[in-house]
């Protein structure tokens, strides 16, 4: 009979009650500043998706068009605003791709290349000191060639390969399509005066 009897089982001391007390208490902090923690880096993570795709794209150079000025690989960031001049590197929609190229006329604007490559806008030769290799490259317009209103003209800094306004699969771009300009390379870091 002794055996079935159940053993008492000891009354916790008051230091032993306080402790467990304590331990409760810090893993409710502990939980709600993990929680606190979580839900403020959703709501970071949030703004910065947001601020990346409406404000100022972040996006990855593919390919060699715009080179030397930006190469393959090169993260850059686009900035929004509704005004381009000739010179502004540019991020535009053509059949769901983004691509980067540099303005040469706007609107209105009369575009002419000689078979060197040699660009002039409105008759006068542009100056062009991001271009390494001048050429007439893949061009079926015929030129000289005035820009349409709302659109702008553009072409890549490697003209032997670039395809851009040059080729009439591109034409000149409406402004609509235009993400933004470029305004900074964030990899590899260099000089922003260069892609102005």
């Amino acid at each position: 009979m002794e055996g079935n009897i159940p053993e008492m089982a000891s009354i916790p001391s008051m230091e032993e009650v306080e402790a467990e007390k304590k331990r409760l208490e810090y893993q409710k902090r502990y939980r709600n500043t993990l929680w606190s923690t979580i839900c403020a880096l959703i709501v970071v993570a949030a703004a910065a998706v947001l601020l990346a795709t409406v404000f100022l794209p972040v996006l990855q150079v593919s390919g060699s068009s715009m080179e030397p000025t930006l190469s393959d690989g090169d993260i850059i960031v686009l900035r929004g605003n509704g005004k381009f001049e000739t010179g502004d590197l540019v991020g535009f929609y053509y059949q769901n791709k983004l691509l980067l190229k540099r303005v040469i006329g706007g609107p209105g604007d009369i575009i002419d290349i000689d078979e060197d490559g040699i660009v002039s806008v409105n008759g006068e030769t542009l100056d062009e000191p991001y271009v390494t290799n001048m050429a007439l490259g893949e061009c079926d317009i015929d030129l000289p060639y005035q820009v349409p209103e709302n659109r702008y003209f553009v072409m890549g800094d490697n003209r032997t390969t670039s395809i851009d306004s040059r080729s009439s699969a591109i034409g000149s771009i409406e402004a609509d399509q235009i993400v933004g300009k470029v305004f900074l390379r964030v990899w590899p870091l260099y000089d922003l005066a260069v892609i102005r």
